[in-house]
């Protein structure tokens, strides 16, 4: 797994979904933003206290829940 140092994950805040360094930002609301046009100039205005990075981590985090594990399983027909 690569390291995503802004990821965190704490039962305590949004019942512990992965949030932006310990905030109550998730990493959903993060890359739905995105998917609906919005750049990171505008989620950094909207979000002040967001990085750019933040927002590349989540989408990155995002991108590597997604990948897709393909497994050569051999098939003996019965």
């Amino acid at each position: 797994m690569k390291p995503f140092d802004r990821i965190t994950f704490d039962p305590h805040v949004m019942g512990g979904r992965a949030c932006i360094r310990g905030m109550r930002i998730t990493v959903s609301l993060i890359v739905n933003l995105v998917a609906n046009g919005m750049t990171t100039e505008e989620i950094i205005d909207a979000y002040p206290y967001l990085e750019p990075e933040d927002i590349r981590q989540a989408l990155q985090y995002a991108a590597w829940l997604a990948e897709e594990n393909l497994y050569d399983l051999e098939y003996s027909p019965s």
